[in-house]
């Protein structure tokens, strides 16, 4: 598991679920790395990352495992785990992904604490 201090990056289910183990509640974008919109907002998550001073986790899903899992049809998706279960979603559009405003409003309206 890749970390720095405000946003860690799991690449596997096993590393997910650990993660997952270790915050009771963690905000996570699932996302590809062949997909055009994941990049270009993946700095977007970071950056929010870094401002709300929270523990984000990115989850590279470039096999699907995840998505299969957790019935992720467009990346990026971004989910809030509470104890390791779903509480909440925002998923991508098809063609078009999440824009800045939607991945700013979904974080600061899931408290950590």
């Amino acid at each position: 598991m890749g970390t720095n201090e405000s946003c860690a990056s799991v690449n596997n289910l096993r590393d997910l679920e650990q993660a997952l183990k270790e915050k009771d509640r963690v905000i996570a974008m699932v996302y590809a790395s062949w997909c055009p919109f994941c990049r270009r907002v993946l700095p977007v998550f970071e950056k929010q990352a870094r401002e709300e001073q929270r523990h984000l986790l990115l989850v590279a899903d470039d096999e699907e495992h995840v998505a299969d899992l957790y019935g992720i049809d467009v990346f990026p998706t971004l989910i809030l785990f509470d104890k390791g279960m779903v509480v909440k979603r925002l998923d991508g559009k098809p063609g078009i992904g999440l824009n800045d405003k939607q991945i700013a409003d979904f974080i600061q309206s899931c408290p950590l604490m």
